[in-house]
Parts: structure tokens; C-alpha cells; sequence
């Protein structure tokens, strides 16, 4: 018989090599919307949105980040659910005044980074992430009225 100490340390043994012995999750954790946009770019204040279905379903979040420095906002969409799997996922930004920019295509962790300069401009993001196939569910999120002005 095990004691209580013993059960406790084999489960957590169990659910560390589940999450180990599948390395698209440890690859998909590892980015982050900092390391994808570069050096210099940092997150807004409302710059993170969920990406998910029209049933609430998350499949990942978008992000919007900005450099001070270059004046360039930074969007990308990183995925959640289907990683390690390329899945149509999609980034898109819009600068009022200055035009739209998006990067779509079939990837295993996230779309981006999709740049334009934008100071002293508002500017609106969105991304979204479809399942393989004819799926219907289509996922999406973003910032659809202007703001982050500045």
C-alpha cells in the first residue's frame, strides 16, 4: 500500500512526462509575443485578445505590442489548440492613416509578426485560427474600433 506522499509524488512524476513526452506543447509554451515581435517591443495596455469561436472555444490570443524607440507597432497570433499542427492562423494590423498589413498562411505556433509604423496613430488587430480541412470553426479576436492612439 502507498502511502499518501507516494501517490502524490507518482501522479505529478505521471503529469510531468505527459507534458514532456509531447514536445509541440513545450515548443508552443516557449513563444512568446515578445520574442516573436524582436527587441524593443513591449505589450500595450489592451494589446492581448482572445482568439475564439462563435461557442467561446480559445484557440489562442493576439497580440499587439509597440517600440518606443522605432515608433513601429508589432501584431502577432499565437496559437493554444491545434499546435504543432500548421493551421490556417492569421495577424492583421491597421494603422489609421497609414495603412493595413497581415500575414496569413498555414503555421504550427502563430502568425506575425506583422509590422507598421504607427506613432501617433490608433490602430485596430486581429487575428484568427481555422482547424485543418473545411472546418467550420473558425476562430477570431482582435481590437475592431481604433485605439492604442499614441
Amino acid at each position: 500500500m502507498l502511502k499518501p506522499t507516494s501517490r502524490i509524488i507518482i501522479a505529478a512524476a505521471l503529469s510531468a512526462g505527459a507534458v514532456m513526452a509531447n514536445p509541440a506543447y513545450a515548443v508552443a509554451a516557449s513563444y512568446t509575443p515578445e520574442g516573436v515581435c524582436g527587441a524593443g517591443f513591449a505589450r500595450v495596455n489592451d494589446g492581448s485578445r482572445v482568439v475564439k469561436t462563435s461557442t467561446g472555444r480559445v484557440y489562442g490570443r493576439v497580440y499587439l505590442l509597440y517600440n518606443r524607440r522605432t515608433g513601429f507597432n508589432c501584431v502577432t497570433t499565437i496559437k493554444s489548440s491545434f499546435t504543432g499542427s500548421a493551421t490556417r492562423t492569421v495577424a492583421q494590423l491597421q494603422v489609421k492613416g497609414g495603412g493595413t498589413k497581415g500575414e496569413s498562411g498555414a503555421y504550427k505556433y502563430y502568425a506575425g509578426p506583422v509590422k507598421l509604423y504607427g506613432k501617433g496613430h490608433c490602430v485596430k488587430y486581429w487575428g484568427a485560427i481555422r482547424p485543418n480541412g473545411h472546418d467550420p470553426r473558425v476562430a477570431s479576436g482582435g481590437r475592431t474600433s481604433w485605439g492604442n492612439c499614441g
